[in-house]
């Protein structure tokens, strides 16, 4: 390993899309986030990266959300998505994120994304419910093994000023595959406090990790951002992964 200039943690990107690729929108966004040893995060990261940390602490983060205007295909673009990631980063110093898991209900999106990106889409009964303050995720996975994750979370007030964690947990931009880095782009998210009303996973055990103990760290909610992808004015939007040494994990606080 050998440390580089680490890019900063900004609520906006610090890399500019410069021609989109691709545009969706992530809506009804819950992110749960446990802490979680550097050391057993870093085997099922793609080579070239090294778990990003925060204190000399790393996270694995179970998020769901609604899928939307995914090529303006008004049914194969909107659906539920829960998603299982890690936290990376690499010897250019780009910070992103790894998918571990990534549940959906649309049959032809989880082909297409296997398939073009290599991502680890897996076909989900999947239903998201919004009731007052409370929104709750279901997902059972159809293939292979047959995982599952509910969630009820209650949404509360605005975040007017993300703490430094909450930053460096939510605004990341881009996503380090075992083939290339893909940059992302959207607005600063809007994000509110939210609580756990109920909440039974076995997704993160189902990646290889332990399940998690207790309670999420940090709990938020968003209604959502517009996002692109594509290369990026410096053309380190979308290049290959694993070319050189890994970055060091280390974060600076903002």
């Amino acid at each position: 390993m050998r440390d580089v200039s680490l890019e900063p943690v900004t609520p906006v990107t610090p890399r500019p899309v410069r021609r989109a690729l691709l545009g969706q929108r992530w809506a009804s966004v819950t992110f749960l986030h446990w802490p979680l040893d550097p050391a057993l995060a870093a085997p099922l990261l793609p080579a070239g990266t090294a778990p990003d940390t925060f204190d000399g602490v790393t996270y694995v983060g179970l998020i769901a959300f609604r899928m939307e205007d995914v090529l303006q295909a008004p049914y194969f673009g909107r659906f539920p998505e829960t998603n299982v990631r890690l936290y990376s980063v690499d010897s250019q110093g780009r910070r992103g994120v790894v998918f571990l898991s990534m549940e959906a209900s649309r049959l032809v999106p989880v082909l297409v994304a296997r398939a073009t990106l290599g991502l680890p889409y897996r076909w989900s009964r999947m239903r998201l419910i919004r009731e007052g303050d409370d929104v709750s995720y279901s997902t059972r996975r159809r293939w292979g093994l047959r995982a599952g994750s509910d969630m009820t979370i209650r949404v509360g007030s605005p975040v007017t000023d993300p703490t430094p964690l909450e930053l460096f947990l939510t605004a990341r931009w881009g996503l380090h595959t075992r083939a290339r880095y893909l940059s992302n782009e959207h607005p600063p998210w809007p994000l509110h406090r939210a609580s756990v009303v109920s909440l039974t996973d076995g997704l993160v055990a189902a990646t290889g990790l332990p399940a998690p103990a207790g309670p999420p760290v940090s709990v938020l909610y968003s209604p959502g951002v517009s996002a692109v992808f594509g290369p990026t004015a410096s053309g380190r939007g979308s290049t290959a992964s694993g070319r050189g040494p890994t970055a060091s994990g280390r974060s600076r606080r903002r």
